[in-house]
């Protein structure tokens, strides 16, 4: 008898887990799609190009000078003196090392600012999920998985109420 109570109990034990899971309600998000098609993300994008393209072109004006100097020096510095061809050399290592320095700065600054705005996105898009997952009854809404049914993809509400300024 008492190994009839522990089979039945066993039974339901193990049966509970699957229907309390048949209960409940999934959501899946892209968050990669998120933060590249939802407007916020774009906008957030088109600033950062904004902020940082006068940068980038004097960069890119910095490098061709760089380049000029390197194919003046290979093309003529058979011919300079050997005073001219180190002053050459000296203001071609000068400008190489400026160079450098200038495009690790680049990239410091547009990966700092690019992660605040990021930040902000994120953060309105975790609001604007949790709002979706109130609303609609989500028990979880999942951000990374191998694989996801398009029926439980909450995505495109997430892009859409982004775009309303939700």
């Amino acid at each position: 008898m008492k190994r009839i109570g522990l089979a039945v109990l066993a039974s339901v034990l193990i049966g509970l887990p699957v229907t309390v899971c048949a209960q409940a309600k999934i959501g899946f998000v892209n968050s990669d799609r998120v933060m590249r098609e939802a407007s916020p993300a774009v906008a957030a994008q088109k600033r950062l190009e904004k902020e940082f393209e006068p940068r980038d072109r004097e960069l890119q004006a910095q490098g061709k000078r760089l380049q000029n100097l390197q194919e003046d020096l290979e093309r003529n510095g058979m011919t300079m003196s050997p005073e001219d061809r180190r002053n050459s050399e000296r203001q071609f290592n000068e400008l190489n090392r400026d160079f450098q320095r200038s495009q690790r700065e680049f990239r410091e600054d547009l990966n700092a600012r690019r992660n605040e705005e990021l930040a902000a996105v994120l953060d309105r898009a975790n609001k604007v999920i949790k709002e979706i997952a109130e609303r609609d009854g989500f028990d979880i809404i999942f951000q990374e998985a191998v694989y996801a049914s398009t029926r439980i993809d909450i995505t495109d509400q997430v892009i859409k109420a982004l775009a309303a300024g939700k």
